[in-house]
């Protein structure tokens, strides 16, 4: 049969109720991104979600020893699926062609595509192409996606798409690669990066991303807390992050954190020192009143600018560097 490349974006509940099997078998938290729906009959082995970061999106050929010539530099809410389509029904070439077709359906544009069955070249898609590609963006997270970059002796054919979309909510990019791993096991990896909340400085913590973070890094930064100059006074404005956090907390309730207040390296340490801890301490004020979170789960606490994340020598440094982070802690018996 045939499948409709409609059913990528809008799926009839025919469609879900037949592919609710492969989904029960999902790895655990994994949560399909509303974008770009599965090819049915996939299953997600894989999944990682940052809040903000840095992607480099390729848009043309390689041009060099590990180079590609053109690229965007962007940065944003980042999500990355694995899938792994088990059987010999179809090929990657097949659902290649599904989601090309699903995207130029939606009116993405379709910035560059390659597809081979022996992967040679310097085109979009060659092996030497996501090659430059996983290097310039790695997967941190270990786990089954390491099939992408391993192959095998029984490899077939691969492509990728890059594609884009300026949306009411901003631009997105997403870079899909198919690759048929072995007769029965074509792999594909769909990266979605949303880069308006980025280009804004909007960027508001989700509980769902928290989550990710919080199992691989055992921290995460609490973005969209904003305080008055100077002051650890919450504005308005944070009340949306406030609820995200709060979220989490109840989806996690066998969890006890730490949320540790951070400053750039402009004053005294004494005086950052103070101020950290004080915004720490609004946090929790603030989860405890307003959301209910037992003050036995939160322990604040503040580090000033012992602990930043970029030089302080710029402003966007230390913008950056003016944080609130979260930090697992084991819980007190």
């Amino acid at each position: 049969m045939r499948i409709i490349y409609k059913f990528i974006f809008h799926v009839s509940a025919a469609i879900l109720l037949a592919s609710s099997a492969a989904y029960a078998d999902d790895v655990k938290g994994a949560k399909e991104h509303p974008l770009i729906t599965r090819y049915p009959g996939q299953v997600i082995l894989w999944q990682h979600i940052e809040n903000y970061m840095p992607y480099r999106v390729p848009t043309g050929p390689v041009t060099g020893y590990r180079t590609i010539g053109d690229w965007v530099d962007t940065e944003g809410r980042v999500t990355r699926t694995f899938y792994k389509y088990a059987g010999t029904d179809r090929t990657y070439s097949e659902i290649y062609k599904n989601y090309l077709d699903a995207l130029t359906a939606e009116d993405f544009e379709i910035i560059g595509k390659g597809a081979s069955d022996n992967r040679r070249g310097n085109d979009i898609g060659s092996r030497t192409w996501t090659d430059v590609l996983f290097r310039a963006n790695p997967t941190t997270k270990p786990g089954e996606v390491g099939t992408m970059f391993s192959g095998t002796s029984s490899s077939g054919g691969a492509g990728s798409i890059v594609a884009k979309k300026e949306r009411a909510a901003g631009t997105v990019y997403t870079i899909i690669t198919v690759e048929q791993h072995s007769a029965n096991y074509v792999g594909t990896l769909i990266d979605i990066i949303e880069v308006e909340q980025a280009e804004t400085g909007l960027v508001i913590v989700n509980a769902e991303a928290m989550g990710s973070d919080i199992d691989e890094y055992g921290r995460v930064v609490l973005d969209g807390i904003l305080f008055e100059f100077d002051k650890a006074v919450l504005k308005p404005e944070s009340k949306t992050a406030l609820i995200q956090i709060a979220k989490y907390l109840a989806d996690n309730a066998d969890k006890d954190f730490y949320v540790v207040g951070h400053t750039d390296s402009v004053g005294t340490f004494s005086y950052n020192s103070k101020l950290s801890s004080d915004r720490a301490y609004a946090v929790v004020n603030a989860l405890k009143a307003e959301h209910g979170v037992a003050s036995k789960r939160l322990e604040p606490h503040g580090v000033g600018p012992l602990n930043p994340v970029f030089s302080n020598n710029s402003d966007a440094g230390r913008s950056k560097n003016r944080r609130v982070e979260l930090v697992e802690r084991q819980r007190k018996e």
